[in-house]
């Protein structure tokens, strides 16, 4: 074999022992590097598996603050004060107490329920009348007036629109000649026929109905002394001068009033389906004032001046 030959088989073999080594080693650098990773990441998630270990024993040591007897009681209400806006703070026991012992309501209901004093029966625990000489004023089986309560500004309504001497105060009183003017120019006869009761007045007429029919059907359908709205002179019995006012609801002037009386500032006031929440039965022919912006608000959203009341005007 030439000496060139023998020269050529020799680097060949020198190149496949240097690729080997060269191989090693890269293998045995990529496996520190992998080994050494590994190392550092195990590291790592023990650290972390001590500090959570830490923490866990730190709360354990910790104690927690205790909740206050308000918070507890939020709880039971599934804090939905933070919901709405007409949240008592200080009807929070009767909340839980009303919830308890009507468990098939909803908790929003159960709070305008107790807004509305209906946890109470008629006329247990009534409260004086606010917002007096105001158009926010309620008066029902829960909020009462004096005896010798009298509004202010009272005027006679202009005998075209109301039997003689029908009194309202006076903003009710000109909207309500503007209804009545407005509703005539339309083929349309609306007459007041009974307005401001004084609270002797009130004393007469309930008892009369109550001679009649009885104390229990009576509630039913007249205030007593000083729950009767019409003493606040902010409430109108109507009828056209034709039918008797018990069958208002059969008039072409009922059906115009409905699509009417709010743009004036009225309300039907005792709805057939609102008897729960006023404690009347349905009258047809009672309105009551309460300015435009509250009266088509009202009836928009389809609720009795109790529930504006108790949710939107709000007593604290």
């Amino acid at each position: 074999m030439s000496t060139v030959k023998k020269k050529i088989r020799i680097k060949k073999k020198n190149c496949a022992i240097f690729l080997i080594i060269v191989f090693f080693l890269c293998f045995s650098i990529i496996k520190t590097v992998s080994f050494v990773s590994l190392k550092i990441k195990e590291n790592k998630e023990r650290k972390q598996e001590e500090k959570q270990v830490i923490e866990k024993r730190e709360e354990k040591i910790t104690p927690q603050p205790e909740k206050t007897d308000e918070e507890l009681k939020l709880e039971k209400l599934n804090h939905i004060e933070k919901e709405i806006d007409y949240f008592n703070n200080d009807y929070i026991d009767r909340y839980i107490s009303y919830k308890n012992n009507n468990p098939e309501l909803e908790l929003i209901q159960v709070i305008k329920n107790v807004n509305m004093q209906l946890d109470y029966n008629y006329y247990e625990n009534t409260t004086p009348a606010k917002n007096r000489n105001t158009n926010n004023i309620l008066v029902n089986k829960h909020y009462s007036l004096e005896e010798d309560y009298v509004p202010n500004n009272l005027e006679t309504i202009s005998t075209k629109y109301a039997l003689s001497d029908m009194k309202l105060v006076n903003v009710a009183k000109e909207a309500f000649e503007n209804m009545a003017k407005e509703a005539s120019k339309e083929g349309y006869s609306i007459i007041a026929m009974s307005t401001y009761r004084s609270y002797n007045y009130q004393v007469n007429l309930y008892n009369k109905y109550v001679k009649q029919d009885g104390k229990e059907l009576a509630d039913t359908y007249s205030g007593r002394p000083g729950h009767s709205e019409h003493q606040t002179g902010l409430a109108v019995d109507v009828y056209n001068g034709k039918e008797n006012y018990t069958n208002f609801e059969k008039t072409k002037e009922f059906n115009w009033m409905q699509e009417h009386a709010h743009e004036y500032g009225f309300i039907l006031r005792f709805p057939s389906d609102k008897v729960n929440e006023t404690g009347y039965k349905y009258e047809s022919w009672h309105y009551r004032y309460v300015g435009i912006d509250a009266a088509t608000y009202i009836k928009n959203n389809n609720i009795s001046f109790e529930e504006y009341y108790a949710t939107i005007i709000k007593e604290w």
